[in-house]
């Protein structure tokens, strides 16, 4: 009785194709999204999907004269409620076909790299959201109430797909609980589960997800809360290199037998020669598990007396390229500014479920993958696909005279099936068009028997 036809018309005309392209109900559908009456999974997403088109929350959009059309709020609560939905699963499908798009685009020698950091979701003005703790914000000195929203994106420096994310929380300052009456079997009880893991635990985890879904990257790059070496052995035992940058703290690296700091490192090691006054110094050695790694100091760019360290797990790297591929992490800190400003992250659904907080995430990441594709198409030529790539391989293997010999039998077919005068006016053109052409092409056969 509910007419559902024609249900795409709702996506606005410039998200349609990369929708299309990128499958993502096709990959919905494959993760086990399904419903046995009312409207489909797939409808409702769309509409959640494009809310932020909209440029209303759902409840202002059921206020509106288009109200009556759409689905009631309990219809869409109950969709982003609903702990049985494989959203992990759909997030790193659409993800994985994304990059395998974009991998053709980029060059075999350009690093790509997996990216891990995490970010404040704050709901400070909740009491009762599930799973709700206490955390301080670093970068400020407070504290706010949520969850750690630890995530892993993919970049290869001109575009970064997020692939994962866990909202982690905490048992020692946590504010409230899990809820009672969750399948324990559900994919809702094991996210929960993991929210109170810790998030190297995590970290390794995604990892092998990643890895299972056919992922590769040049490179793992984390910022200093994360360049410890437990997690680095953790990274370099699934086969990818590390590089990141490390806080001056109480690890210890060894150097001719002896275990010196951060600080007495800096100390003992070479200065790099060389124009850029930036890169202070380099040196080759081991944590205290008996990794090896290579420490570059750089100058700090805001405090001219202060240094920061890199570290690289890949010891054939110079400085410089160190530094270079480093940059790269920059993109999960441009994903997160504009997921929270642009995309409504933590703000569009003030559910208290833990599954509405995950599902919303989900849906968040996944405008900003389409937004990512459709950037990189507007940007890269290549991206117009295999076409491109066909018709440049099939002019590369004519030479400008044989072309220019068949675009002259073309218009000498078209005039011999034209009428008269049609004919004579397109001979004439013709002769006009040889006429104005240099001599050195006029000698050439075909140009020289239409000119006779």
């Amino acid at each position: 009785m509910i007419d559902q036809q024609g249900s795409l018309d709702q996506l606005p005309n410039e998200i349609k194709p990369a929708f299309h392209e990128l499958n993502v109900l096709k990959l919905l559908r494959g993760a086990g999204f399904k419903k046995k009456f009312g409207f489909s999974c797939a409808y409702l997403f769309r509409l959640v999907f494009v809310l932020l088109f909209h440029q209303k929350n759902w409840f202002r959009l059921l206020e509106s004269a288009k109200g009556e059309t759409f689905p009631g709020k309990d219809a869409i609560y109950r969709f982003l409620n609903h702990g049985g939905y494989a959203w992990r699963r759909f997030l790193l499908a659409l993800s994985g076909e994304t990059i395998a798009r974009m991998e053709p685009l980029t060059s075999a020698n350009r690093e790509t790299a997996l990216i891990f950091d995490d970010s404040m979701f704050e709901r400070n003005r909740s009491k009762a959201v599930e799973m709700l703790a206490r955390f301080k914000d670093h970068a400020t000195g407070t504290f706010y109430k949520g969850y750690r929203m630890l995530t892993m994106g993919w970049s290869d420096g001109h575009s970064f797909v997020p692939m994962d994310f866990a909202l982690l929380s905490s048992v020692k300052s946590g504010i409230t609980g899990m809820a009672d009456g969750i399948d324990k079997r559900s994919h809702g009880y094991k996210r929960r589960q993991e929210a109170f893991c810790t998030a190297p635990q995590v970290i390794a985890a995604m990892l092998d997800r990643a890895i299972q879904a056919g992922i590769s990257a040049s490179y793992v790059l984390m910022d200093s809360w994360f360049t410890h070496a437990p997690l680095i052995a953790e990274v370099i035992r699934r086969g990818l290199p590390v590089i990141g940058m490390v806080k001056n703290d109480n690890k210890r690296y060894l150097v001719n037998g002896k275990r010196l700091s951060l600080k007495e490192l800096y100390g003992a090691a070479p200065r790099v020669a060389g124009k850029n006054r930036n890169i202070l110094r380099l040196i080759q050695t081991e944590l205290v598990p008996g990794i090896p790694v290579v420490v570059v100091f750089v100058r700090h760019r805001s405090k001219k007396n202060e240094w920061l360290a890199l570290l690289s797990t890949d010891l054939s790297l110079a400085a410089q390229d160190i530094i270079r591929i480093y940059r790269i992490r920059w993109d999960i800190e441009v994903f997160f500014k504009c997921a929270k400003s642009l995309l409504r992250l933590q703000k569009e659904f003030q559910g208290r479920s833990y599954d509405l907080l995950v599902s919303h995430t989900t849906i968040v990441f996944s405008r900003y993958i389409l937004l990512a594709w459709q950037h990189r198409q507007s940007t890269d030529s290549r991206s117009f696909g295999g076409l491109f790539y066909l018709l440049c391989d099939e002019v590369g293997t004519l030479d400008w005279a044989t072309a220019l010999q068949q675009l002259l039998e073309l218009i000498q077919e078209v005039a011999s099936k034209a009428s008269k005068n049609l004919s004579s006016l397109i001979q004439r053109q013709l002769q006009h068009w040889i006429a104005a052409l240099p001599s050195y092409i006029k000698t050439y056969p075909p140009i020289s028997s239409c000119e006779s």
